[in-house]
């Protein structure tokens, strides 16, 4: 064994207390941590690779000296860009253990890893209101979610079609018709990445002031469709977490014939909140549904889920034919339903964060979020110099500049309190504007207040 490895060995509980020292560092420092560091657009100097590294121990002084101070503070709880989540303790110490034991929960050979992935899935289920007709898996991320439901969506396609498209490729399905309202930009990706093409998603009316999709131009897409295709809907738009109508799209396929996809990335917690249950109506008659648990569930990344009614369709896709796996069967392993082939216990620190706090914890950080986001919502209406753009449904604020909102006005506003607050750029009824996006663990209504005072403070400015 190398002299450094069998060292570092010998002295593993001292170097792991000294970097749980260092983690607890960083999560003590970050309420006061500069959410954005300065000058991170700076390209950090490549260092050379070392012949001989010095062990861990000089591994972690280098990290502490170049690497850190240039991280944000995104498990922090004023980072409201893009929809990021941080990591509960009982999550955290999920991910630690996952890297400590190592597991590739893909097969019944070593079967532990896949039978915890399984328990978490039905809890996820039960939380989310699906029936016990959805099968789940876990996955990367909602873009992972959303490209395994498309590509289940593309094999009952061919399946509608008498054409095996896993045996045959896309070509035998000829033009394929996506439709949706307000697709995320995942999706058109995803069809990119199975072979459909970025043109096949066609872009459909939505309701006056709405992200949410029409569903008489959807009504009329579909019967002006030859043949069967495929619908995706929002429960939970990006900018302005609007919902689709569920069960007005799912009532269509008794006159037609789509594959329906929810894109449920994060508006899926919405099920644990009473006053908000209503928006998630329908979700369970969906045909696929993406849930990113990265997001609101507050697990570190990368972890989503993937929920399907068809499980045959999505072992079709994903079967891996080797000697050393032996046959798919009625169950099939893990390996066999998703594009990867080995994946690391993802599971468990959704299971951790799952089993402490249980619905009754994870519906109170969904409610406070909530609650937080209406709360900056009205501190923004009240603020000279910036408007709300739409009501705050659940956990976005998406706002403007009063006057002159261009993107570079915009973005001097975001560098302005981005060590106070991080907040991200969008475009919304086609004015250029900012997002606040609520679904971190630990803000509270003192972190609302900061955000709040920091924008109205630089608001003069501009």
């Amino acid at each position: 064994m190398h002299p450094e490895l069998a060292t570092d060995l010998d002295q593993l509980p001292a170097l792991l207390e000294e970097a749980r020292q260092r983690a607890a560092g960083f999560l003590t420092g970050l309420d006061e941590r500069p959410v954005i560091p300065p000058r991170t657009d700076r390209p950090m100097p490549a260092a050379p690779l070392p012949e001989n590294g010095g062990g861990l121990r000089a591994a972690l002084a280098e990290f502490g000296e170049r690497w850190e101070p240039r991280l944000s503070a995104s498990a922090g709880p004023r980072y409201f860009g893009f929809v990021t989540g941080g990591a509960t303790p009982a999550a955290l110490v999920g991910d630690w253990l996952t890297a400590t034991a190592d597991q590739n929960s893909n097969s019944s050979l070593d079967p532990a890893g896949q039978h915890l992935e399984r328990e978490t899935v039905d809890w996820l289920r039960d939380l989310f209101g699906l029936s016990a007709a959805h099968s789940g898996t876990f996955v990367s991320g909602a873009t992972m979610s959303n490209t395994v439901g498309l590509a289940i969506a593309r094999e009952w396609l061919g399946e509608r079609l008498g054409v095996d498209v896993a045996e045959d490729g896309v070509a035998a399905l000829g033009r394929v018709r996506v439709l949706s309202g307000s697709a995320h930009s995942s999706v058109a990706k995803a069809l990119s990445v199975l072979g459909l093409g970025r043109t096949a998603l066609t872009a459909l009316p939505t309701l006056p002031g709405r992200e949410a999709v029409d569903p008489a131009a959807l009504e009329r897409a579909l019967a002006e469709a030859d043949g069967p295709c495929v619908v995706v809907a929002n429960a939970g738009t990006v900018n302005t977490v609007d919902f689709d109508d569920l069960r007005a799209i799912a009532a269509l396929r008794e006159r037609y014939a789509f594959w329906l996809h929810v894109d449920a990335a994060f508006g899926a917690f919405a099920a644990l909140s009473p006053g908000h249950a209503g928006l998630t109506a329908g979700l369970d008659l969906a045909d696929s549904v993406c849930v990113d648990l990265h997001k609101w569930l507050n697990v570190p990344y990368d972890s989503a889920v993937q929920f399907t009614r068809r499980r045959d369709l999505q072992a079709r896709v994903f079967q891996n034919a080797a000697a050393y796996l032996g046959p798919i069967g009625g169950h099939p392993d893990l390996v066999h339903l998703t594009p990867e082939n080995s994946h690391r216990l993802r599971a468990l620190a959704a299971w951790f964060t799952l089993r402490a706090y249980g619905r009754a914890g994870h519906r109170e950080i969904v409610e406070r979020c909530i609650t937080g986001a209406r709360a900056l919502g009205e501190a923004i209406d009240a603020t000279d110099g910036l408007r709300l753009l739409a009501p705050v449904r659940l956990n976005v604020v998406c706002f403007t500049l009063a006057d002159d909102p261009t993107p570079e006005r915009l973005a001097a506003l975001a560098a302005r309190v981005s060590d106070r607050a991080f907040l991200t750029p969008t475009r919304y009824a086609g004015l250029p504007a900012l997002r606040a996006a609520f679904s971190n663990w630990r803000t509270t209504e003192a972190d609302v207040r900061r955000t709040a005072d920091a924008l109205a403070a630089a608001v003069p400015a501009h």
